[in-house]
C-alpha cells in the first residue's frame, strides 16, 4: 500500500483512537444497528480513557459517513486535534478494534482498505458517457454528451443522394466517442488518479480504449457489468470496482513475497526480518516495503522524538539515544515507515518473517 496518503499523521498530536468494525448496509434495519455498534464502541473508547471531544469527533464520522454498499468494514482514526482518516474497507475485520494510544494503529487499513482508492468511473455509449470521479472519498459526476448525430442508423430506406447513413452514424459516434476521450484524459491530468473504469457495451468500451493515449489506456480496467443505460445497478459497478482492488492487492502481496523471499535466500542485504533487523533497516532509511505478519503484542523502545527506534533500551542506548518510550511494535513500526517514504504490505500464508515483521530495502545498510 503507498503511504502517502498517511503522511498527515505524523504532523497530529496524540493520543490517537484508532477504531475498526463491520459497517455493512445489507439488511432493512442496518441504521438501527449502526446505532447499536457506536453505543458499544463510545463504551469501550471510555473505558479506555478516550477524551469526549475526540470520542464526539468518532460519533460524527460513524454517522455521517455515506451509506457503503452491501458488506463493509469501517476504519475511523482521531488525534487530539479531530478525525484523520474515516474509510469504508473492502470487508468487515475479523472482530470489532478500539484502541487508544499515543500512536495510531494501520494495520488493519493497510490490509483492508482500499488502496489508490481514487478513480474515475467512466459509462460509455456512442451518444457520450457519464463519469464519476471519486478522490479522497467524495464523489462527484458529470455527463459528456457527444454532439454527433445520429449514432443508429434509421431502419427503412434512405433517400438517394443523402450519401450512406452508415456513413454518416459511424462518423457521429466517433466524434462523440473522441469528445469522451478527450474529457477523460483531461480528468486524469488533473487528477492524477491511477484508475479509471470503464462500463459500457463491448464495441463502446473498445472504441474508446482505442481513442484514449497511451499513459491513460495503460491505466484503464473494464468491467463487464452491463452497458449505459441498460438498468445495471451501482451494487454491480461497485462490487466489479472493489474486486478489481482486491485483485491488485493481491498482486502487490504475490510481488512483495516473491523479492523478499528471493533477497533473503540470496542473503543479498536487500531484505531484514526480525525486529532488530527491521529497526535498524529504519533508522538508516533503508525501508522500500515493510511486510507486517503477526506482531502479536510485541513492543520496541524509542526515543522522545521517535526518530530512533530499537527492539529494546540496550540497543538504543549504543545508537546514542536515550530510552523515553516503550510502544507497541504494530503501532511504531508501520508510522516510522511511513515517515521514510516506505509502503506496507499486509501479508498472508505466503510468507512468516521472523519476529512478524519483515522488509525489502532500497540499498543493503549496516544492520546492527
Amino acid at each position: 500500500m503507498d503511504t502517502g496518503r498517511f503522511r498527515s499523521l505524523l504532523d497530529n498530536p496524540g493520543p490517537f483512537a484508532s477504531v475498526y468494525f463491520d459497517d455493512s448496509h445489507d439488511t432493512h434495519d442496518a441504521e438501527a444497528q449502526l446505532d447499536l455498534k457506536w453505543r458499544a464502541l463510545r463504551e469501550q473508547l471510555e473505558q479506555q480513557g478516550a477524551d469526549k471531544s475526540v470520542t464526539d469527533e468518532i460519533e460524527h464520522a460513524v454517522k455521517d459517513l455515506r451509506a457503503p454498499v452491501g458488506r463493509s468494514g469501517r476504519a475511523v482514526v482521531a488525534s487530539a486535534s479531530g478525525v484523520v482518516l474515516n474509510e469504508h474497507l473492502l470487508r468487515p475485520t475479523a472482530g470489532t478494534v478500539v484502541r487508544v494510544s499515543d500512536l495510531p494503529y494501520l494495520v488493519p487499513l493497510v490490509e483492508l482498505g482500499f488502496d489508490g482508492g481514487d478513480y474515475l468511473l467512466v459509462e460509455v455509449d456512442h451518444a457520450g458517457a457519464d463519469i464519476s470521479t471519486r478522490i479522497g472519498g467524495a464523489a462527484r459526476s458529470e455527463t459528456v454528451d457527444g454532439t454527433g448525430y445520429p449514432v443508429h442508423k434509421a431502419s427503412g430506406a434512405e433517400t438517394a443522394g443523402y450519401g450512406d447513413p452508415q456513413l454518416r452514424t459511424d462518423e457521429a459516434a466517433r466524434k462523440n466517442i473522441r469528445a469522451v476521450a478527450d474529457r477523460v484524459e483531461q480528468l486524469v491530468d488533473e487528477t492524477a488518479v491511477e484508475t479509471v473504469f470503464v462500463v459500457g457495451e463491448v464495441r463502446s468500451r473498445s472504441d474508446l480504449l482505442a481513442a484514449l493515449p497511451e499513459r491513460v489506456r495503460d491505466r484503464t480496467v473494464t468491467l463487464g457489468v452491463g452497458a449505459r443505460h441498460s438498468g445495471h445497478s451501482a451494487d454491480e459497478v461497485q462490487r466489479a470496482i472493489q474486486a478489481e482492488f482486491l485483485k491488485k492487492r493481491l498482486s502487490v502481496i504475490d510481488d512483495a513475497a516473491e523479492r523478499f523471499t528471493a533477497e533473503i535466500g540470496r542473503n543479498s542485504g536487500l531484505a531484514a526480518e526480525g525486529l532488530g533487523a527491521v529497526c535498524s533497516a529504519l533508522r538508516q532509511g533503508a525501508v522500500d516495503t515493510m511486510i507486517i505478519g503477526e506482531i502479536d503484542d510485541a513492543t520496541v523502545v524509542a526515543d522522545e522524538g521517535l526518530t530512533t527506534v530499537a527492539p529494546n533500551a540496550d540497543v538504543l542506548s549504543e545508537q546514542g539515544a536515550a530510552p523515553a518510550k516503550t510502544l507497541r511494535a504494530d503501532e511504531a513500526l508501520p508510522l516510522l515507515a511511513i515517515s521514510v517514504g516506505a509502503s506496507l504490505v499486509r501479508t498472508d500464508e505466503r510468507i512468516a518473517p521472523a519476529d512478524g515483521i519483515g522488509a525489502v530495502l532500497r540499498y543493503a545498510p549496516t544492520l546492527h
